[in-house]
């Protein structure tokens, strides 16, 4: 396995700052309100979903190129849930929403779908350990 570049930050935990290392990142943290928390910054939630969106993404968009299809406007969204059980403490669940265009409105759109998937990154570090939907609208 070749390593192309890792990225760092640094967090002090669910409330306070994460900062990356290249500085580009400065975010405040905060509880949602929903939970008790000021809602008064971001959540380590919200950072999973923008993350495994934009692979997610990406990941489309090199399978469609590689089998030459146009994706148009394509968007994915990510919908991350934290849970609480009794059992086991915390976990997280996602459901990624894939809008795509008319044209890929059918099988062939969902094998795309399907393909990226298999190939994403953030779909292969979570396959098996967190519950993910694909919903192609």
């Amino acid at each position: 396995m070749t390593t192309l570049f890792t990225s760092s930050a640094t967090s002090v935990g669910r409330e306070g700052r994460s900062v990356s290392s290249d500085g580009y990142l400065d975010l405040k943290l905060a509880q949602p309100k929903s939970v008790g928390g000021t809602g008064d910054g971001t959540n380590p939630e919200q950072l999973f979903a923008v993350g495994y969106s934009a692979c997610f993404a990406g990941a489309l968009q090199a399978v469609a190129r590689n089998q030459k299809v146009d994706l148009g406007d394509t968007t994915v969204t990510a919908d991350v849930s934290l849970h609480k059980d009794d059992e086991t403490g915390f976990s997280i669940s996602v459901v990624l929403h894939v809008e795509l265009p008319d044209h890929l409105q059918n099988d062939e759109g969902k094998a795309l779908v399907e393909a990226a998937h298999q190939v994403c990154p953030y779909s292969k570090a979570t396959r098996g350990n967190i519950p993910v939907e694909l919903v192609v609208e």
